[in-house]
């Protein structure tokens, strides 16, 4: 056990969950193993607590840090903020300029205000879509975050959400009165979400989703999601949290040419410095001064500062198009070393937020497996690929190496049927669990 192991025992007796965030629990990876904490990290490269230096092949940050780690250009607009002064009683004009900015770039957008994580943004949305409708009820897709609007859905029954990204939500201190209030719909069904107009329209207050996520939008979803909405006048808000400023500079959703009423920025857009955006037209943005949003942090100088530098630098280096074809050769990789070793992969998502699956009886097993493996070649991995304007060429050149070495360990190990006799610790977790 390293430095980071042992931390992580103290964590769990101090912190409820052992971390902050569902998606950084060691469980999720490799479990007693994985390297829990860093001390520092760059580009796309992470030293942990006993020194150990590795490449992150994996989530850059949760997909926060989508220029890379600790960039130059980033932390120094931040450095400057901080030195003028991070907070003050008056208003940081840094808000005003990337409001522009963010209207700029989406010319269908009146008016934005700010939040600092992605669940409250949506937090924010979705009360700004309630407020101007004066309706309650929420049609959604996909997650959306840890907040009493979605994780209600779970109050009729408590598996509602398990294919809306994250199994084994309980909908534990969320108030029964909110049963009923959200209903989800899969992505690409236009026929289930037909028939839920049908059903609800009187009493609809918003529709949410995210313009796309692991599979492309098919013929007409979108546009038929645009075309309801806007005759019954329900409010569509995209969560562009996770897409968002990966397939473009903006959200992916002008890449398919239908605009929302509200769209929801965070991680993508400051490069791991605390950020959202809730962008929207006037005539539904304007309904946020009829009901009361306000926090003190929302008005800090850092997060508006590290969105202007990162949105700037994106723009400069055409940084989309590189996580774009970054992203296609990881996937094309997987798809080549699948087949080279006969090994049934399911590949999806976005060429920036790639996702691969085994598709056997012992899955979780062989992802654990596939992460202790390549955490011996000293690579950050798991079943998904977030790309950063910090991985070049090199790096994944180096990731298929291995990639492709472990590839050839697994093959074995699942003819032989010793797949778990090779693990070193449990298998990991798939989705949430308390911890004992």
């Amino acid at each position: 056990m390293g430095l980071s192991q042992e931390l992580y025992k103290k964590a769990k007796k101090l912190i409820p969950g052992g971390t902050q965030l569902l998606s950084k629990r060691p469980e999720m990876f490799l479990p007693d193993f994985w390297p829990a904490y860093y001390n520092k990290a760059e580009g796309c490269e992470v030293w942990d607590l006993d020194g150990n230096r590795y490449t992150d092949m994996s989530y850059m940050g949760v997909g926060a840090c989508i220029l890379g780690y600790a960039d130059k250009d980033v932390d120094s607009a931040v450095k400057t903020a901080i030195d003028k002064g991070s907070m003050c009683t008056l208003n940081c004009p840094e808000e005003v300029e990337l409001a522009e900015l963010l209207c700029k770039i989406h010319p269908w957008a009146d008016m934005v205000r700010y939040a600092r994580t992605g669940g409250e943004a949506m937090a924010i949305a979705v009360r700004i879509a309630r407020a101007k409708t004066a309706k309650d009820l929420i049609l959604f897709c996909g997650y959306h975050g840890w907040h009493d609007w979605y994780l209600s859905a779970n109050l009729a029954d408590d598996k509602t959400l398990d294919g809306h990204l994250l199994p084994g939500l309980e909908p534990k201190g969320i108030p029964r009165a909110l049963k009923a209030t959200t209903i989800p719909f899969k992505y690409n069904d236009t026929d289930e979400f037909l028939k839920l107009i049908n059903k609800y329209k009187a009493s609809i207050s918003a529709v949410v989703m995210e313009p796309v996520r692991n599979f492309h939008p098919e013929k007409e979803f979108l546009e038929t999601i645009r075309k309801i909405t806007k005759k019954l006048k329900i409010v569509l808000i995209f969560d562009e949290v996770t897409s968002g400023f990966r397939m473009n500079v903006g959200g992916a959703h002008l890449n398919f040419g239908i605009n929302p009423d509200i769209a929801v920025f965070a991680k993508g857009i400051s490069n791991g410095y605390p950020m959202a955006a809730i962008i929207g037209k006037s005539e539904v943005m304007e309904s946020a001064q009829e009901t009361f949003i306000s926090s003190t942090y929302w008005t800090e100088r850092i997060g508006p500062s590290a969105a202007l530098a990162t949105i700037k630098k994106m723009k400069e280096k055409d940084a989309s198009t590189h996580l774009i074809n970054i992203g296609k050769k990881v996937q094309e990789g997987w798809k080549d070393i699948a087949i080279k070793y006969n090994l049934k992969l399911k590949i999806s998502g976005i060429y920036p937020l790639g996702h691969f699956s085994f598709n056997y009886k012992n899955s979780l097993a062989l992802k654990t497996l596939f992460t202790q493996l390549m955490l011996e070649r000293d690579f950050l991995a798991t079943n998904a690929f977030y790309a950063s304007y910090a991985h070049k060429e090199k790096q994944v050149g180096k990731y298929l190496e291995a990639v492709d070495e472990c590839s050839d360990f697994i093959s074995k190990a699942i003819k032989e049927n010793k797949v778990g006799k090779y693990l070193k610790g449990p298998v990991c977790h798939s989705g949430f669990r308390r911890l004992t």
